[in-house]
C-alpha cells in the first residue's frame, strides 16, 4: 500500500460501500463514474474461460463514450452461464440510469470465488448506494480500491502529478490481485484514470505495451484467471497528446504500472519475498522474458527463496528448461548482490552469510547472465510458503 499523497484527476468521481456480497461485511462494491464521455481502454485476460463480466467489457473498449466502472468484490460471476451475463447487462443497465447515460456507456468488473451466481438483490443496493455517495476526494477514491479487494492484506493504489506542455496532468490507480496470479494478465484487476487527453487507440496501443512490461510480468502461483481486466480512463478534453509529450506520459504510466505490479506480488497469498529476476545476454528481449518469467514460476527456486536458500542451481537450471538459446560456459548469477556463479562454474561464497541477508530483506534481486546477446528482461516473482498452500487449501470450504 502506497503511503504517498493522492493527485486525483480531473473529471472522475469515487465511491465505494458494502452491499454484503461477502461474509466478512468488507467493502464489495465500488463505482467510478465521469462527468462527461471519456476515452477507455482495456487489456483482458488470455484465459479461454472468461467471465462474463470481461467479455462484455471487452466489446466496449476501446472507446471513446465510456461514463462509469462497476466492480463487484465476492463474487466473480465467472462460469456462471446465460445467467451471468444476464445479470452483468442488468448491473450495467441500474447504473447507466443512475448517471444519465447509455448502458453502453459502463464497464463492469467482477472478482471473487468462480462458479456462484451474483447476489442481484444485494448488489442493486450496493450500486445505488454507491452512487449517492460519489465524490472526488481522498476518501471516496480510497474507498473504491478498498472495495475491489478480495484476498488482499494490502489496499494497492499509486498516483502521481506531470507536467506536460504547460499542463498539469494527473494519474491515479488502484488495482487488486494476491492470489492466482500469473500472465498474461496478473490476475488482477485495475484501473487508471487521468485527466490527460489521449486518442482511442494511442489509450489502447499505450496500454497493452505497459501491461506487457508490468502487469504481465509478474507472478505469483502461475495461474491465470477468468477475470483480469486492466482499464485506463482519460478524462481530457484539450488537444490529445502527441509525440513527446505523448512518450512522457506512456513512461509516467508505465512506472505506476510496475509499482502497483510489485505490490501485487509482494502482497502475494503467504508471500514473505519478492524476487525481482533480470536476466541478461539472452538471443532476444522475447528470450530473455520467457527464461525470467521460468525462473519465476519454479516451485523450486520459489521455495529457496522463502527459506533463504542461495540454492544456485535450481535458477540456473530453470533458465535450462526455458525453451531458449543460452551459452551454458557464459553462464552468470548473482543473489543480493552476491556472486555465486559464473562463466558455467560455481563460485565459493559464505552461503550462511548470504541466506541470512536473503531472510533479512523483502525483496530477493536476482541478476541472471545466459550469454552474450542484447536481450534482457526483469520479471517479479513471490516465494511460496506453507501459508499459501494453506490458505488456497481452504479457499472455498
Amino acid at each position: 500500500m502506497s503511503n504517498s499523497p493522492l493527485f486525483l484527476p480531473r473529471g472522475f468521481r469515487f465511491a465505494g460501500t458494502t452491499c454484503g456480497i461477502k461474509a466478512s461485511g468488507k467493502p464489495d462494491v465500488s463505482l467510478i463514474v465521469s462527468d462527461r464521455p471519456i476515452v477507455a481502454a482495456g487489456v483482458y485476460t488470455t484465459n479461454q474461460i472468461v467471465a462474463a463480466p470481461v467479455v462484455l467489457s471487452r466489446s466496449r473498449t476501446p472507446s471513446a463514450a465510456i461514463r462509469a466502472v462497476l466492480t463487484n468484490s465476492g463474487n466473480a460471476n465467472a462460469c456462471t452461464g446465460e445467467q451471468g451475463m444476464a445479470d452483468a447487462k442488468a448491473t450495467c443497465a441500474q447504473l447507466a440510469e443512475l448517471v444519465g447515460c447509455n448502458e453502453n456507456d459502463v464497464l463492469v468488473m467482477s472478482t471473487g470465488v468462480i462458479g456462484k451466481p451474483l447476489p442481484m438483490d444485494k448488489i442493486r443496493v450496493g450500486v445505488e448506494q454507491a452512487h449517492g455517495k460519489l465524490a472526488n476526494d481522498d476518501t471516496a477514491f480510497i474507498e473504491a480500491a478498498e472495495a475491489i479487494r478480495t484476498t488482499d492484506a494490502d489496499r494497492k493504489t499509486e498516483s502521481c502529478e506531470l507536467t506536460l506542455g504547460g499542463q498539469t496532468i494527473r494519474i491515479a490507480a488502484m488495482a487488486k490481485g494476491a492470489g492466482m496470479i500469473a500472465p498474461n494478465m496478473a490476475t488482477m484487476l485495475s484501473v487508471m484514470c487521468t485527466d490527460a487527453s489521449l486518442t482511442e487507440q494511442d489509450a489502447q496501443q499505450m496500454l497493452a505495451r505497459v501491461a506487457n512490461v508490468s502487469f504481465n510480468r509478474v507472478s505469483v502461483d502461475g495461474h491465470t484467471s477468468t477475470n483480469d481486466t486492466l482499464l485506463l480512463l482519460a478524462s481530457g478534453s484539450d488537444d490529445p497528446l502527441s509525440g513527446d509529450a505523448l512518450a512522457q506520459f506512456e513512461a509516467s504510466l508505465t512506472e505506476l504500472a510496475i509499482k502497483l505490479a510489485k505490490q501485487l506480488v509482494a502482497d502475494g497469498e503467504g508471500a514473505t519475498h519478492v524476487m525481482q529476476i533480470h536476466v541478461v545476454g539472452a538471443s532476444s528481449d522475447t528470450s530473455a522474458e520467457i527464461i525470467a518469467k521460468t525462473v519465476a514460476a519454479s516451485p523450486l527456486v520459489k521455495t529457496a527463496i522463502s527459506g533463504g536458500d542461495p540454492n544456485w542451481g535450481r535458477i540456473v537450471s530453470a533458465a535450462g528448461y526455458a525453451g531458449q538459446p543460452i551459452e551454458p560456459s557464459q553462464v552468470a548469477l548473482s543473489v543480493c548482490g552476491q556472486s555465486i556463479y559464473d562463466k558455467g562454474t560455481p563460485l565459493s561464497f559464505d552461503a550462511a552469510s548470504l541466506s541470512g541477508t536473503m531472510k533479512a530483506h523483502p525483496q530477493i534481486d536476482i541478476e541472471l547472465r545466459v550469454g552474450s546477446g542484447a536481450g534482457e528482461a526483469t520479471y517479479w516473482s513471490s516465494d511460496l510458503t506453507t501459508d499459501y498452500v494453506r490458505f488456497n487449501s481452504e479457499y472455498t470450504t
